[in-house]
């Protein structure tokens, strides 16, 4: 029987989360607040752009089998 939180499920999400903060952090540092851009939206951008480099993208695959009656 399988528990009910894979432990190393939990710590690869903690390693994927992890990443992330840092690249965002990475990317607040280096931006230039010269923009008319709300600091908040920035943030939204730039913690969006880190997500997609970090996080692992799953994807889930369904067959469909078709038969002819």
């Amino acid at each position: 029987m399988k528990p009910l939180v894979d432990t190393q499920e939990l710590a690869r999400r903690f390693n994927e989360d992890e990443a992330v903060w840092r690249r965002f952090e990475q990317k607040r540092s280096q931006r230039h607040s010269a923009s008319s851009i709300p600091e908040e939206i920035l943030d939204e951008i730039d913690w969006r752009e880190a997500e997609q480099e970090c996080r692992q993208t799953r994807c889930v695959v369904s067959c469909f089998l078709t038969a002819d009656f």
